[in-house]
C-alpha cells in the first residue's frame, strides 16, 4: 500500500528536478503554497482534484491498480 508521504516525496522530487518553485507551481495550478507544501510532506488530507491538478502540471501520471483481492 502506498503512503501519502511516498506520493508527496515523488511530487517534490519531480518539482525539484524540473526546477519549479513552490510559488511557480502555485501560480500554474491555482493551488496555495501551504497546500502544496503539505502535499509534498504527506500531511493532511489532500483532495483528489488537487492531487490530479498538481500531478498533471508536473507531467506525472496517477495510476490506480489493485494490489490485493477483496474476497
Amino acid at each position: 500500500m502506498v503512503k501519502q508521504e511516498e506520493i508527496g516525496a515523488l511530487i517534490k522530487a519531480r518539482r525539484m528536478k524540473e526546477r519549479v518553485s513552490l510559488e511557480d507551481l502555485a501560480a500554474l495550478t491555482g493551488v496555495g503554497i501551504n497546500t502544496l507544501s503539505r502535499l509534498e510532506r504527506g500531511v493532511g488530507n489532500t483532495r483528489l482534484n488537487v492531487l490530479l491538478t498538481v500531478t498533471n502540471a508536473l507531467g506525472l501520471r496517477l495510476t490506480v491498480t489493485p494490489f490485493k483481492t477483496l474476497s
